[in-house]
């Protein structure tokens, strides 16, 4: 769990993802065109990817990925963005923690 927080506090917005995940595709999507460069971190090509995957379960991300952070705080999962997004509040919780600038 440690290196999940590491990882999830070194950059405003950081995603863990599988590369074979169409959700995770999605949810980089949604932040590259608000304006986000989020770290992308794919479980599937990390060595540490299978202890991440039970690390972010156990932070009660389930299904595991796609996982974002924000400002190195746990938001959720494709569903929790999804609702962020639509009721506007997903861009303001970039801005704040200056994933992007507007």
């Amino acid at each position: 769990m440690d290196r999940v927080k590491d990882l999830a506090s070194k950059k405003a917005a950081v995603i863990f993802t599988k590369s074979s995940c169409c959700m995770c595709h999605s949810i980089k999507q949604l932040f590259y065109e608000l304006g986000a460069s989020p770290a992308v971190h794919e479980l599937d090509n990390d060595s540490y990817g299978r202890e991440m995957e039970w690390a972010l379960r156990g932070m009660g991300c389930n299904p595991s990925v796609p996982a974002v952070f924000i400002g190195g705080k746990f938001v959720g999962s494709s569903k929790d963005v999804i609702s962020l997004h639509v009721d506007g509040s997903l861009k303001q919780l970039l801005m704040d923690a200056k994933a992007i600038w507007f």
